[in-house]
This record gives C-alpha cells, sequence and structure tokens, in this order.
C-alpha cells in the first residue's frame, strides 16, 4: 500500500500539479491577453473553487488507493470505484481539478486561465469518452454499465 501511495503522491504532483498550478502560473504571468486583471476583493471568491476543487481530488486520490490503485491511466484501481464521490458523479476527480482551474481564473481575473479551463475541460470529456469509458466497460463489464446507467457523466445524481 505504500508503494500505491507514493505512486500517486508522485502522480498528483507531476499531472494534477502540472495542469493546477503551472500551467495557470504560466498563464496569469504571460503578457497574453486576458492574462491577468485587477478585480479587487471578488479575487478572495476564487477560493470557494480551489479549496473545495483540492478536497474533491484528495477524496477521490484517496478511494483510489483504497481500490488498490492510482490516479494514473497506466495504473488505475483493481476495482471499480463507485463509493466516496463517484456514488454521486462518474468523474469527480476532473471535476475538481477544473473547480481548482477556474477558481484560480477567479483569484487573478485571468480570463486567459478560464479559456484554458474550458479546453481542458474539451480535453478530459474527449478521454473519458474514448479512453476511459471504453477501458472500463472492458475491465467491469455489466457493472460498469448499471454504474453509467445509475450516475451522471459530470452532473451529480442524487440517489
Amino acid at each position: 500500500m505504500l508503494a500505491t501511495f507514493m505512486k500517486t503522491l508522485i502522480f498528483t504532483v507531476f499531472v494534477p500539479g502540472t495542469v493546477t498550478v503551472a500551467i495557470p502560473y504560466l498563464l496569469i504571468r504571460s503578457n497574453l491577453p486576458l492574462a491577468r486583471t485587477e478585480i479587487g476583493i471578488i479575487r478572495y471568491a476564487g477560493l470557494a473553487l480551489i479549496i473545495p476543487g483540492a478536497l474533491i481530488y484528495l477524496w477521490c486520490a484517496y478511494d483510489f488507493w483504497r481500490a488498490r490503485g492510482t490516479p494514473a491511466p497506466i495504473d488505475p484501481p483493481k476495482e471499480l470505484v463507485v463509493r466516496g464521490l463517484y456514488r454521486y458523479v462518474r468523474n469527480p476527480m476532473y471535476v475538481g481539478v477544473l473547480s481548482i482551474v477556474f477558481g484560480v481564473s477567479i483569484s487573478f481575473g485571468s480570463g486567459l486561465t478560464a479559456v484554458y479551463g474550458a479546453g481542458l475541460w474539451l480535453m478530459f470529456h474527449v478521454f473519458v469518452m474514448f479512453y476511459e469509458e471504453p477501458t472500463l466497460r472492458r475491465l467491469f463489464g455489466e457493472s460498469y454499465e448499471k454504474y453509467c446507467r445509475e450516475v451522471g457523466r459530470w452532473w451529480p445524481s442524487i440517489r
């Protein structure tokens, strides 16, 4: 279990860390249009997305660890994860990451980071549709099909 924890930690630093910290930082620090606008006290509203987004990601990573896997596609959980936030939405980890990115966009008044977030959502959606879902169908069969019928891909369903 320690090895799985370490792999999750390394993946988290390099992938979500790059997506939610490094790339937004570079966008905000750039001289590109919409990179940054001073928005005053409203910038603190971004924390209302950043903090829950980080907690969502960590909760999901913990659920993957409990299922003996990592968030990395090359080392997925050995069992279908349908506990925790996965009871309400099929992709809460991506929702958490997007929440962080859009929170950073608000906190720094960066329209460019908001555009990046929209593109990121599109990339996540394509990845989910054409890689993750077919892979999970192949690995978990009818149990995944049942899960898909009961739980929304992006919008929470309350059971």
